[in-house]
């Protein structure tokens, strides 16, 4: 976490509104802009080095999730030992708004980015470069699910009528994906007999009766939080939380929204088999269809019970691994 006083003579912010070919930057000194205009830089390693060389002191750099093109700006950054913010794009554009901005712009995004670091600069985190095997898994796993709905929906069309017509095309299309998913799982494979730590994980997540080998992978690569957070934070990051729709004399169910949308998915597929086979989870599912509640609703229980397993069992200070063989 960035930690400084309140009150800092001459802080620099700088918010970098990122695109595939450039980036648009804009310093702020205490919450005031240091020129009139912006400075572009092209999105190229060079160029950001000697850009953010050239700007001199810099306090905090905050940038915002762009598919990837923000990566090498974060580590440019993160080798000038210059602290850089990921920011949540919905969270800087809620900000910007909150200050009547309706206009958008590359400038104008880029001046809300650095207002945003201006304002919250003692509560922000610094982005730190992730595990390059956990990267690697996260790939696979991404594009794995991609392969899968891709089959999916050529499954769909196969079945659909006057399909006959393309049915070679499709079930050539088919075979191919079931080819690149199964070389795909088995270089997640080897991945998970490379990495002791990541092994581990995937052992004691397995030990749950409900998450099987895909599931397992799809939680190590997609939910690192997993045993660092508490049990709210972790049901809220799997997109598993209640969140209340009160108004006046207004009660509306509470809607579950937000969170990761692949472990959402994942924790459903695993609580049709958790609800079914897992002793203690069956009987919780059993009673909340007793009680009269949606099944639907009943599974989304399950699956953040499951979640609030699998953050259990892999905290620090747990049971040890010869426990669970």
């Amino acid at each position: 976490m960035i930690q400084n006083d309140e009150k800092v003579e001459g802080r620099i912010i700088i918010g970098a509104d990122v695109a595939k070919a450039s980036i648009v930057l804009k310093q702020l000194r205490d919450g005031r802009p240091v020129c009139a205009g912006v400075q572009t830089i092209p999105n190229k390693a060079a160029d950001i080095t000697k850009a953010l060389i050239d700007l001199g002191q810099i306090d905090l750099i905050v940038c915002e999730v762009t598919g990837g093109y923000e990566r090498q700006l974060l580590e440019a950054a993160t080798k000038l030992s210059i602290p850089i913010h990921r920011a949540d794009g919905a969270r800087v554009k809620a900000f910007i708004t909150s200050h009547g901005v309706r206009a958008k712009t590359d400038a104008i995004d880029a001046y809300g980015l650095a207002l945003y670091g201006q304002d919250r600069f003692n509560s922000l985190q610094n982005w730190t470069p992730p595990d390059p095997k956990r990267e690697e898994l996260q790939s696979l796993v991404k594009h794995r699910q991609a392969l899968m709905d891709q089959r999916t929906m050529a499954t769909n069309r196969s079945k659909a009528p006057n399909s006959c017509h393309i049915a070679d095309f499709l079930n050539a299309e088919i075979s191919f994906i079931n080819t690149q998913i199964n070389k795909i799982e088995q270089q997640i494979a080897d991945l998970m007999k490379s990495d002791a730590t990541i092994k581990a994980q995937e052992k004691r997540l397995r030990a749950i009766k409900g998450i099987g080998p895909v599931s397992a992978h799809t939680l190590i690569a997609m939910l690192p939080e997993l045993g660092h957070a508490t049990r709210k934070q972790i049901a809220c990051l799997a997109g598993l939380a209640p969140h209340p729709a009160q108004s006046g004399n207004s009660f509306k169910k509470y809607p579950m929204t937000g969170g990761r949308d692949l472990i959402r998915r994942t924790l459903f597929m695993a609580a049709l088999t958790a609800s079914r086979c897992h002793p203690d989870l069956k009987h919780f599912y059993q009673n909340l269809l007793s009680n009269k509640k949606p099944k639907k609703l009943a599974l989304a229980a399950v699956a953040r019970k499951l979640v609030t397993i699998a953050n259990a069992v892999l905290k620090p200070v747990h049971i040890s691994d010869a426990q669970l063989t």
